[in-house]
């Protein structure tokens, strides 16, 4: 079973525009529509949808809309109970897939419901091959709460393989946690991996926009050193770099018209995991990874992909060599 936490999942409401957006002006929407989101929900949602098994963990009260929204998509999760209402993320975009997103803050986690968090996720982790946790932190917690997740799913499962999805202090207090507790994968993007490796990420993403790839995988080497196994550094549409202990790896994504890239990541994530737990090699799962997000990126709104939705046969990969 590959199972998620998002510590603070939200509805995903998506506006499409048929122009770009000037700023305060009126325009008209196209399209409107909610899905349940967050990070850690979307993996659990293109897991499920390749027909392997997959749970995904959630504080929630069990009367909020999200979970009427996570049925409907036949999602299957397990609510925490808590207090407040999930928060709402609303993505506008326009028609040359530009996007652009107003996060809600969400609710404050209480000490109570951050135990019930961690005991949740020490009781499920023993039936899991994978434990993917992912997003942004609610507010009320500590910004290193990944590491004591990471070190408590440890102890209840040590062959368990962990991956974490996050940014800004939790990532840089996940990185300076290594010590205590460390994911076996991490799955930023540029900016993110500039956050752990000290480094500009705007650089990094710009140079691999322009086909320059050494940045990103000596940044991601830094990271490996410090003791995570794995770094896949999701790029967007310059596709993504694998680095490992033993090797490193570029994919390009196949051509696509770009309608949202609200939840590409999550899915390449996906990807990469469901190739990974199947035995395959370094360069078939950052294959997968790069054809999920791409197939993601394809759709309109928050939209997941299907196994059948993906093109693998232009998905090119290349070995990066040791410098």
């Amino acid at each position: 079973m590959i199972l998620t936490l998002t510590p603070n999942p939200s509805i995903d409401a998506t506006i499409s525009l048929h122009e770009e957006i000037e700023l305060g002006a009126v325009h008209r929407a196209e399209s409107v529509s909610q899905v349940a989101g967050g990070k850690g929900v979307n993996v659990t949602h293109a897991v499920a949808l390749a027909g392997v098994e997959t749970l995904a963990l959630v504080p929630a009260r069990e009367d909020d809309h999200f979970l009427s929204l996570t049925a409907v998509d036949s999602i299957p999760v397990e609510a925490i109970p808590m207090d407040g209402t999930i928060r709402i993320n609303t993505t506008l975009t326009e028609p040359d897939g530009r996007t652009t997103k107003l996060n809600g803050p969400g609710p404050v986690l209480s000490a109570d419901t951050q135990r019930a968090v961690l005991d949740a996720v020490a009781a499920r982790v023993p039936k899991a091959e994978w434990l993917v946790m992912a997003g942004s932190l609610p507010k009320g917690v500590p910004t290193e709460w990944y590491t004591q997740l990471v070190a408590a799913a440890r102890a209840a499962n040590p062959e368990l393989h962990i991956a974490v999805d996050t940014s800004d202090a939790p990532m840089v207090a996940l990185g300076e946690g290594l010590s205590t507790a460390a994911p076996d994968l991490i799955k930023p993007n540029g900016l993110e991996l500039g956050q752990l490796a000290g480094v500009d990420g705007k650089e990094l993403e710009k140079a691999a926009e322009g086909g320059d790839y050494s940045g990103v995988v000596e940044a991601a080497r830094v990271v490996v050193k410090r003791g995570i196994p794995e770094v896949l550094v999701t790029l967007g549409g310059a596709g993504a770099v694998l680095v490992t202990a033993d090797e490193a790896w570029v994919a390009t994504p196949p051509p696509i018209a770009v309608k949202s890239t609200v939840g590409a990541g999550d899915s390449s994530l996906s990807g990469y995991i469901l190739a990974r737990r199947t035995g395959a090699s370094s360069a078939d799962s950052l294959r997968q990874a790069v054809a999920y997000g791409s197939a993601a990126a394809s759709l309109p709104g928050t939209q997941i992909p299907t196994p059948q939705q993906l093109d693998i046969d232009h998905t090119a990969v290349s070995a990066v060599p040791n410098l």
